[in-house]
């Protein structure tokens, strides 16, 4: 009995420990990886949008969206001279058939500049079914990847239907899944069986310590036979040689083929959308009250407008704390993120146009825990950043992108 109720304890145990050990799913692709400071300070992202939620293998997505490349990018960051707009995804789950930036095609690294604005447009086609968690983000050189708002897509059918064909220079119709592919592995193969060869051909003596020993006993000539020398003499010049003429032989049965590209896309930004110019903010102090996870901006508006406005959300980091008089909370996995009543105005009342107010704006609640932005207070760059978004009683929106340095707060 004793022993019985030890291997049921040992296999319990056993199973806990594994269960413990087992790699969870993954729901995320590092959004809160990089620092604070360079969530909210470089790429800000606005009205992302997807075109579906459900499709079908075969079928596309199309993600559309602005971004903001805020005027106080920090200084331990490397400008954003090359940029790659991609999209996240757990794998090869989907496949990119076209990308604008502007409205321009872009297939290249991109350079942005500091305080321009920018649209983009991807679309997606669905490769493989299943249920998949996808971001568009920004590969910032010498930085990191800057992750936008993502969304779940649900993706039914075959994926043994999957098509993916394209036409190339010449008029011929490829399907790309498997051009090429025996020709890559038979190349593979060789170079394989080559290497291998040419490590046993070394290790089919003694090794080491024999080796050692002969070293010692001024054997060392008799180390390299002259067969070894002839065949690495033969390595040495029939791998040039198989590489050259097969460069020369693709070179002859391929004579349109374009080299891949390293040019970089100057894509001019678009006329100004944020701090267009009627309506002026400037944030005099910022506070973040830790035990209370609230950020305390006191900002300076000013109305240039014709019509009274008021604020209506900020947003930082895909985090967005709403005014909930003047913005709907949005519904699904967007709200996961937003926070319907997460802001507070002192004063509330409208400012009258060309007026001049100093507000006390106020956006709390645990995202700034859970989401690692209260990590900003010790960053080396202890900055805040995001887009403030203003509304008249004309339904013009104005978008104004803040920073300032935070103060912390422990009481």
């Amino acid at each position: 009995m004793k022993r019985q109720r030890k291997t049921l304890f040992g296999a319990i145990f056993l199973g806990l420990c594994a269960g413990s050990l087992a790699p969870d799913a993954a729901l995320a692709h590092g959004e809160k990886a990089l620092e604070p400071f360079i969530r909210m300070r470089t790429i800000q992202w606005y009205d992302v949008e997807w075109s579906k939620r459900k499709l079908n293998v075969n079928e596309e997505v199309v993600i559309t969206g602005k971004f903001h490349v805020a005027e106080d990018w920090p200084r331990g960051v490397a400008k954003p001279d090359a940029t790659y707009l991609n999209v996240s995804a757990p794998g090869p789950v989907m496949v990119r058939t076209e990308r604008y930036l502007n409205g321009q095609p872009s297939v290249s690294s991109a350079a942005l500049k500091p305080g321009g604005d920018y649209d983009f447009k991807m679309v997606l086609k669905a490769r493989m079914p299943g249920r998949f968690h996808l971001h568009p983000f920004f590969n910032l050189h010498d930085a990191g990847s800057v992750v936008g708002p993502g969304q779940w897509l649900e993706v039914d059918g075959d994926a043994s239907a999957f098509s993916n064909q394209v036409k190339t220079l010449d008029g011929s119709l490829i399907d790309m899944e498997t051009y090429g592919l025996a020709n890559g592995v038979a190349w593979h193969f060789f170079w394989i069986a080559l290497g291998s060869a040419w490590l046993l051909w070394w290790v089919r003596r003694p090794l080491f310590i024999p080796r050692y020993k002969m070293l010692h006993a001024g054997q060392e000539a008799s180390l390299i036979t002259p067969m070894d020398r002839h065949v690495g003499a033969a390595i040495l010049i029939g791998v040039p040689l198989i590489v050259l003429a097969a460069n020369f032989m693709t070179d002859r049965q391929y004579r349109n083929a374009i080299p891949l590209q390293a040019a970089m896309d100057q894509i001019d930004p678009l006329p100004p959308i944020v701090d267009a110019g009627k309506v002026q903010v400037k944030i005099q102090r910022a506070e973040y009250n830790v035990p209370a996870r609230a950020m305390i901006m006191t900002t300076q508006l000013h109305n240039g407008s014709e019509h009274p406005i008021r604020v209506g959300e900020f947003a930082t980091a895909n985090v967005r704390f709403l005014n909930p008089a003047l913005v709907q909370p949005p519904q699904g996995e967007g709200a996961a993120l937003a926070v319907a009543e997460g802001l507070t105005l002192d004063p509330s009342a409208p400012i009258a146009p060309g007026e001049t107010r100093t507000i006390r704006i106020t956006a709390a609640d645990s995202l700034w825990s859970r989401e690692r932005l209260d990590g900003l207070i010790r960053d080396a760059d202890t900055r805040m950043g995001g887009l403030l978004f203003l509304y008249g009683d004309d339904g013009q929106r104005y978008l104004s992108s803040v920073s300032a340095a935070v103060i912390p707060k422990f009481d």
